[in-house]
């Protein structure tokens, strides 16, 4: 990180940042193309799940290149200056990192999956049956590398 000043070095602070967000942008690569998409998301302290529709752009992305970036952000606020337009700058906290996403085929696992995205956003676990989750699917990236960076604090 060149800004080291603004570095995040502990896991705890970024695994705090991580819980805290509301979305994570994932973006997917294929032939030179970028492919960049905000989401709903669980976290358990190692990987990240997500679910898309069965079919769609995602999906091609995926099935081309299961290598991902994510990126998550919270306390983002612009901090103006009255009268110099070239010091205005931004408050934040951000994580991003890479993985590899990987889709979940067992009911139990994909039964985890979506009770880890309901947990982040409801706090509690939610009963599914089969039937239920049929028109999804559930998605684990396993996380290669975390790093984290903020500004303003």
């Amino acid at each position: 990180m060149r800004r080291q000043d603004k570095e995040i070095t502990e896991l705890i602070d970024i695994q705090a940042i991580i819980k805290e967000a509301d979305v994570c942008r994932l973006a997917f690569a294929h032939n030179n193309v970028p492919y960049l998409v905000p989401l709903s998301f669980g976290y358990n302290g190692k990987c990240i799940y997500i679910h898309t529709a069965q079919e769609g752009r995602k999906i091609d992305f995926i099935k081309a290149n299961n290598r991902v970036c994510f990126e998550f952000e919270t306390a983002v606020k612009t901090v103006q200056h009255p009268t110099i337009a070239c010091k205005w700058t931004s408050a934040y906290k951000s994580v991003i990192g890479y993985g590899r996403i990987i889709e979940l085929t067992d009911f139990q696992d994909i039964k985890y999956a979506i009770n880890e995205i309901m947990l982040h956003y409801s706090g509690k676990e939610w009963d599914f049956t089969p039937s239920m989750l049929k028109k999804v699917k559930l998605w684990k990236i396993e996380i290669e590398n975390l790093s984290g960076k903020q500004s303003g604090f």
